[in-house]
């Protein structure tokens, strides 16, 4: 399942930080979705400064209604019109990563330049923040 990152990590074999996890963002009567690694998480203060208004997550109905994903398979693949999509930063750690592909249970590996060119994405923005190192 790659409905949560521990799910899609666990069942592809792989570190949670590879899995590229979609998150859609209220933005007016529309959202936007921003994929980040698995292990990253948003930063309010630079998601504010970039998108000039604070980080609502739209309700599962909405994300259906808006994306035309379920919460879980959501991707940037196959979306409705009008859903801007942008790539975070965190993500380039890695020379692949494994976004969902429209259900619970799919997921492609993809290098971050198909991952740009296939998502449709605007830009690379720095909307997040990595958990600090284990001591």
């Amino acid at each position: 399942s790659s409905a949560t990152v521990e799910l899609a990590a666990l069942a592809l074999g792989v570190e949670g930080a590879r899995i590229a996890k979609t998150l859609s963002f209220k933005k007016d009567d529309s959202c936007i979705l921003i994929l980040a690694a698995g292990d990253a998480r948003i930063d309010n203060r630079k998601f504010k400064d970039k998108f000039h208004m604070k980080a609502k997550m739209p309700s599962p109905d909405e994300v259906l209604e808006l994306v035309g994903h379920p919460v879980g398979g959501v991707c940037p693949f196959g979306i409705n019109d009008g859903i801007d999509v942008y790539l975070d930063e965190s993500l380039k750690r890695f020379t692949t990563v494994f976004p969902a592909v429209g259900s619970e249970n799919s997921a492609i590996e993809l290098n971050l330049d198909e991952l740009f060119k296939y998502s449709n994405a605007i830009e690379w923005i720095d909307v997040c923040k990595l958990p600090e190192p284990q001591m």
